[in-house]
């Protein structure tokens, strides 16, 4: 059980530092960045319909992963997301976990299959939809971004849903779509090595790693407490006021 009780640990802490980027600096710094106190234009919600912890998200280098990647500025800003179960250890301990059972299947982890919503109104611009999701602990570094969308919100930001499920994205380029309306599920797809959605707000550019914005989502719980407009960090867990 102790093993047990340690690589779950482990796994947890690999997703931290890993599950899309390696993450250069992590000091507790804010990013010096011109955009960041950029407000969102777009009216957002929560890309899910149920309650996910942020595994990567924030102004610091703490609190985001992608503040400095090896693909450069593309990805600041960006959020992980997972779903997490309070599971008791064998010492007694509580932690959060993503996953029950074998840890190297995907359909064990809590968040495979999910559904996943467009968080605002616009155009989709782009769809990948056929790339094999990993199996867990491996990446494809050859298609960093797996299966996912582009949404063009039509007012100069675009939303990046990516590492979405194999065959699972139910709309097409020239769509219109709504904010709330489903678009795909959750997967393990590109550069992820644990299923999780990679969500990230940016600047009109029609591909991935455009200029990389802040993302501010209305109307949501954060560790129970409603907030009316915020941006989610890293430890926190967030739902939609339904």
């Amino acid at each position: 059980m102790r093993l047990l009780t340690l690589v779950i640990y482990i796994v947890f802490i690999l997703i931290i530092t890993s599950c899309t980027d390696a993450l250069i600096g992590d000091e507790g710094k804010l990013d010096e960045d011109i955009y960041l106190n950029y407000q969102t234009v777009t009216s957002l919600e929560l890309p899910f319909d149920e309650e996910w912890y942020v595994v990567n998200g924030g102004k610091t280098h703490k609190e985001g992963a992608h503040h400095f990647t090896s693909r450069g500025v593309g990805e600041r800003y960006a959020i992980d997301f997972l779903i997490v179960v309070d599971t008791v250890l064998s010492n007694g301990a509580i932690r959060k976990i993503h996953f029950s059972g074998n840890w190297r299947k995907n359909e064990n982890h809590y968040c495979f299959g999910k559904r996943l919503n467009a968080p605002g109104n616009g155009k989709i611009i782009e769809v990948v939809n056929n790339i094999d999701d990993n199996q867990p602990g491996t990446i494809n570094r050859d298609q960093p971004g797996g299966n996912y969308i582009i949404i063009d919100h039509l007012n100069g930001e675009t939303s990046i849903l990516a590492h979405l499920k194999k065959g699972s994205i139910i709309v097409s380029v020239g769509d219109t779509v709504v904010k709330g309306q489903e678009v795909g599920k959750a997967g393990n797809s590109g550069a992820s090595d644990t299923p999780h959605l990679h969500y990230q707000l940016q600047g009109t550019s029609g591909r991935l790693g455009g200029l990389g914005l802040p993302s501010q989502f209305l109307n949501y719980y954060k560790n129970d407490v409603l907030t009316e407009r915020d941006e989610p960090i890293r430890g926190q867990e967030v739902r939609k006021n339904n």
